[in-house]
């Protein structure tokens, strides 16, 4: 055992006492940031040298919608080319096979029993009583507030309602129908894109116009029996949509696009 003299010994008593009074010094550690910046530093830089290639030299918040519409534009032109092109290519087709009609008898034959199903197949023009129905937004300004309690989907007309108006004429007994003068067929699809209406490959806007001939009568029935046009006849009480439903003579072109089918599933 060691002994030191009572001077020393309050001495150390004296700085154990002096150091229990001041505070520790942390113990110096290594702080995280040191290695997440650059790590941090290189992502942000791979960031930026990938919209700088994506842009192109172009602003990425450049407001391109009046590319799209051109874009737009331009497809409706070669689609009306194309159209145009296969019009012709048709009527070519109609030339030479009505010249071998006269020379060769089968072809003649069923020349004939085509012929005998144009107008139930929607290839005919026809003209009769029946109705028009007329489906609008409702009209509203960018300053107008919407209705208390509607949406802007409120406003609109949406693909369930034109389906309800002619799956309603179709109950009805409609003999033939067309919508925006295109006549519609048994592979005839009505879709919606917003507010426009998408049908053979063209996009209208609203006032969607669906005609058919028919009993106007039964028609009418049809109509006020049908549940989704009686919720959209509320919408138009509610949010001021169009409805306009009117008994007349009235004609439906003939189909003029091509019939082609483009898919086809067999039910059991």
């Amino acid at each position: 055992m060691e002994y030191t003299s009572g001077a020393a010994s309050w001495q150390k008593v004296l700085r154990r006492a002096v150091a229990g009074l001041l505070p520790r010094r942390p113990r110096q550690r290594r702080p995280g940031w040191s290695i997440g910046v650059p790590l941090i530093a290189a992502a942000a830089g791979l960031l930026f040298t990938t919209t700088a290639t994506t842009a192109g030299g172009t602003p990425l918040r450049e407001d391109r919608r009046p590319q799209l519409t051109q874009l737009i534009e331009d497809r409706r032109e070669e689609v009306a080319a194309s159209e145009k092109q296969a019009a012709e290519l048709r009527a070519e087709v109609e030339e030479q096979t009505a010249a071998l009609a006269d020379t060769d008898g089968p072809i003649k034959a069923q020349r004939d029993r085509a012929a005998a199903s144009r107008q139930a197949a929607g290839f005919t023009a026809l003209t009769g009583t029946g109705v028009t129905i007329e489906l609008d937004d409702a009209p509203r300004r960018a300053d107008q507030p919407l209705p208390k309690g509607a949406s802007n989907d409120d406003l609109v007309v949406h693909q369930g309602d034109v389906q309800a108006v002619v799956n309603a004429l179709w109950a009805g007994g409609a003999e033939a129908m067309s919508i925006m003068d295109v006549r519609v067929l048994s592979t005839s699809a009505v879709r919606c894109v917003g507010n426009t209406l998408l049908l053979h490959g063209r996009v209208y806007s609203p006032p969607f116009k669906i005609v058919a001939i028919g009993d106007p009568a039964a028609l009418q029935r049809a109509l006020a029996a049908s549940e989704g046009v009686r919720l959209f006849r509320e919408a138009v009480d509610h949010y001021q949509l169009g409805y306009k439903e009117t008994a007349s003579t009235v004609t439906v072109p003939a189909f003029e696009d091509s019939t082609a089918l483009q898919s086809a599933k067999v039910l059991q």
